[in-house]
């Protein structure tokens, strides 16, 4: 009883600092595979929201989206982690990002009496995107090869006013990763892209990315190499020596993005853990990878000083 006492002194200077703050959170796929994982994860949000912590819910869903396609007898292809989408394939990503997993997420939300609301970014002119034209895109062989990525949006503006009144609302937004062109038209975009665009809109004290890996590894394959702090030229070295895996690379280039246009600290960390958020969050340890600006990283060592 006494460790769990201490323990929640200890994380009484995290509750006062985070209380009114947003934090931007994207769920890989392989985390709403399994319930019992998504069930664990609601129940971490629960707390977060108690503590009175905006939180908007970015998600993914490649795994499903690839496995539906396979099962339609349709081509799915990734080329240095981002999907190339077809016309056809884009009506499995609505299917499965804006229809079942939304859905899912949400019903587990709902089990741990979060109040939540499901968008994508076609809601309230949220995301505006343009179809991104064929590009000269290094492969996952370290090839520079040309990629017509079809039906997939580069983002160009993001409008907050409906996170706004949601959050204010005590709604917690939850976001698949579709936006709209001006005419319009549905589009694919990349969930990693799209958690850092909304986090840097909302100005987000933290973005956090939930994986399928302990955070950052220096070798892939060896869980042992983890980074567990970094700032922008750390990575800029790890991403030119081709030690970032195709899956990691748009989340650690969101990162960059991030920490440059002034979200103070994002996280990488594993979503299938027990309790990796609320450990990453409340704990000097941590859980994951934690990756700030030149100027957060000043004040975080400070932190760890003091």
């Amino acid at each position: 009883m006494s460790e769990m006492i201490q323990a929640l002194k200890g994380a009484l200077d995290y509750t006062q600092a985070y209380r009114g703050q947003t934090f931007v959170i994207k769920v890989g796929g392989e985390i709403l595979d399994r319930p019992e994982i998504m069930d664990g994860l609601a129940e971490q949000i629960a707390l977060l929201d108690s503590l009175s912590i905006k939180i908007v819910l970015v998600h993914g869903g490649g795994p499903q989206a690839t496995r539906l396609s396979r099962r339609l007898d349709l081509k799915s292809e990734l080329v240095a982690g981002r999907r190339v989408t077809s016309p056809e394939v884009l009506e499995v990503a609505k299917m499965v990002y804006a229809g079942k997993l939304n859905v899912d997420l949400l019903s587990a939300l709902r089990a741990r009496r979060v109040c939540a609301l499901g968008l994508s970014g076609i809601d309230g002119f949220l995301v505006t995107a343009t179809k991104r034209p064929p590009v000269e895109v290094r492969d996952d062989d370290g090839n520079l090869r040309m990629v017509d990525f079809g039906e997939v949006g580069d983002i160009e503006d993001v409008k907050i006013d409906v996170l706004d009144l949601l959050m204010n609302a005590r709604q917690v937004p939850v976001i698949a990763s579709l936006a709209a062109d001006e005419r319009g038209a549905a589009l694919n975009v990349n969930a990693d892209t799209m958690a850092e665009a909304l986090a840097t809109a909302l100005d987000a004290t933290k973005l956090i990315f939930l994986t399928n890996s302990p955070g950052l590894l220096r070798d892939s394959k060896d869980e042992q190499s983890l980074v567990t702090f970094a700032e922008p030229d750390d990575l800029i070295k790890l991403l030119e020596s081709g030690a970032v895996g195709s899956g990691m690379r748009p989340k650690v280039e969101a990162c960059l993005r991030a920490v440059r246009n002034g979200v103070r600290r994002t996280h990488i960390i594993d979503g299938r853990t027990e309790d990796s958020l609320l450990i990453e969050l409340f704990t000097g340890a941590g859980a994951g990878t934690m990756i700030v600006g030149r100027k957060e990283a000043d004040s975080y060592r400070q932190e760890e000083l003091s």
